[in-house]
């Protein structure tokens, strides 16, 4: 367990990703470097279409619950002024802009928000 809040998001990334082989040689053999600087994210343009298709669902499974916990959270401050973008904002661990599928923005993005709370 990371103690990220998105921990379950980032352990079903990683193993969909596993899946593919080409992705999993990459993995295997890039430095940590190559991992922080988002070249391993430009691999993820070669992954199969099923893989693809797995990560966008888990995106939108991991937006839906970023936005139940906004709800819930307007809704115990009962304030209709919250700017929900701005609260999305704060969710530095997927793009936001994009809530319907899985780029290579995303996992960099991932990769990214992994590393600066580890570092």
């Amino acid at each position: 367990d990371t103690g990220l809040y998105y921990d379950e998001y980032l352990r079903q990334v990683i193993d969909v990703l596993e899946t593919d082989k080409h992705f999993r040689e990459k993995l295997q053999t890039a430095d940590i470097e190559e991992i922080k600087s988002g070249k391993l994210s430009r691999e993820l343009d070669l992954v199969s279409h099923h893989v693809r298709t797995r990560l966008d669902e888990l995106k939108r499974q991991e937006v839906a619950r970023l936005r139940m916990l906004i709800k819930a959270k307007m809704d115990s401050v009962q304030d209709t002024g919250i700017d929900h973008q701005a609260l999305l904002k704060q969710f530095e661990h997927l793009n936001h802009q994009n809530p319907d599928t899985f780029e290579p923005k995303d996992l960099d993005m991932l990769i990214k928000a992994v590393s600066a709370k580890h570092e």
